[in-house]
């Protein structure tokens, strides 16, 4: 994965420009100061974390070394979803869709896109929304103001992982010194050694500050970004989805509606007019 090609790449920099300067690899190995910077901060990150915080932490930290899928075959399987359902409902009547959307893992519409059935969210936002338009006479303009509301209480949620691993990043250069400043008491307690012995306790206690640093602007900051990232391209699904719906119901035709989702859709992710077009042609009837 990209992200492991990554940590490679920072790791492989640093030391190997250490070792071009015949750099002593022994120096860098310091376990106690690794214990100081990692366990200050993981204490740190509890201490600012309320339970379900530190949860969602844990939850999407991981999701840092998958993947995400949201490319333009995504975007052109939501599109085709969206088509259909449109198209299903025009020809049928909103009534049609409510056994689909009550269970849409078991719909045989929404089982053809599996890429859609396994993102919980998005296939969330999807069916309670149907199941407002079906339910409820909401106009287009209402039915936009609820989805902002929804999309951006969501958006706020999905950013808190990133802004706490941030913080945690923001705090590794202080812990760096604090875990060098013990080094240097220790070195005090050395002061009548010879000098050879004095530059290697210095140079000891100042490793504590060269981890936190990296540690801070080579791996978790990066992390945080990654997070970032990672929540706002949800956000633009959320997006697609919400043009295409108010469009819909505010009396476009199929096809236009999910053109009004396909221009939501950023840069070299979004599928030309011609392939959107090919794809819904495809779409059963």
């Amino acid at each position: 994965m990209l992200i492991l090609v990554g940590m490679f790449v920072v790791f492989g920099a640093v030391i190997g420009g250490y070792l071009m300067e015949h750099g002593n690899l022994s120096v860098l190995v310091q376990p106690a100061e690794v214990v100081i910077i990692l366990g200050a901060a993981a204490g740190s990150f509890l201490i600012a974390s309320p339970g379900k915080v530190a949860s969602a932490v844990v939850r999407q930290v991981g999701s840092v070394f998958r993947s995400t899928d949201h490319g333009k075959a995504h975007f052109l399987e939501l599109l085709s979803m969206l088509f259909q359902v449109f198209s299903k409902i025009r020809k049928e009547g909103l009534i049609s869709i409510e056994a689909d959307i009550e269970t849409p893992q078991k719909s045989p519409l929404f089982q053809r896109y599996p890429r859609i059935v396994k993102d919980q969210r998005v296939l969330n936002f999807i069916c309670d929304n149907l199941k407002v338009i079906i339910t409820t006479s909401i106009p287009p303009h209402e039915l936009d103001s609820l989805l902002d509301i929804e999309i951006e209480t969501g958006h706020n949620e999905s950013m808190i992982p990133s802004h706490s691993v941030a913080k945690v990043a923001d705090a590794l250069p202080g812990l760096g010194i604090v875990a060098a400043v013990l080094g240097v008491v220790l070195t005090m307690g050395k002061i009548d050694q010879p000098p050879a012995v004095l530059g290697h306790s210095i140079g000891s206690a100042l490793v504590g500050t060269f981890l936190g640093v990296l540690a801070c602007y080579g791996f978790v900051g990066p992390m945080a970004t990654n997070l970032e990232h990672k929540a706002k391209e949800g956000e633009v699904c959320l997006n697609v989805i919400k043009l295409a719906l108010v469009a819909f119901v505010g009396g476009s035709a199929p096809q236009i509606a999910v053109e009004f989702g396909r221009r939501a859709i950023p840069g070299g992710d979004k599928p030309t007019f011609a392939e959107l077009e090919k794809v819904i042609r495809a779409v059963p009837k």
